[in-house]
């Protein structure tokens, strides 16, 4: 069996009908359409050629970082929100990094915005919302400086 590398990265779409292998590539400035005389076995092929590589090139999931603010405090670094999953996040002076679940935006609001950030966190965060330390193989931050 002799084996050829193949660059399909130019086909668009695939079809088979009357005989032909139908192929639509993607020219760059234009679309070209192409009949090749086939067995509707080459397009099943392709076909499942095209479900094979879609599950292997499939990216896991991947969080969007939270974007993490600095704060002048004795007791953070940075904190940040994620707004749709209701996360605040700390980074600790101690550089661990914790995430405390179901805050509320107006809870957040109030902590960024406040003239110490550590009082805020100790009488309105700490001990009232569940939270995750996360480990340090998760600590992919984005930071506005």
């Amino acid at each position: 069996m002799k084996l050829s590398k193949v660059d399909l990265s130019s086909l668009v779409a695939i079809a088979h009908s009357g005989g032909y292998l139908q192929l639509l590539l993607d020219r760059g400035d234009e679309l070209e359409f192409l009949e090749i005389p086939a067995p509707v076995q080459a397009y099943e092929g392709l076909q499942e050629l095209n479900e094979a590589i879609a599950e292997t090139t499939a990216l896991p999931f991947e969080e969007e970082p939270i974007v993490m603010l600095p704060v002048v405090s004795s007791m953070a670094i940075a904190v940040g929100y994620d707004r749709n999953e209701q996360i605040l996040q700390v980074e600790f002076q101690s550089g661990s990094v914790y995430q405390y679940l179901g805050v509320d935006e107006d809870t957040w609001e109030d902590l960024h915005s406040s003239d110490s950030v550590g009082s805020f966190f100790n009488q309105e965060i700490k001990g009232r919302y569940d939270c995750d330390r996360l480990d340090n193989d998760d600590n992919t931050f984005l930071y506005i400086h």
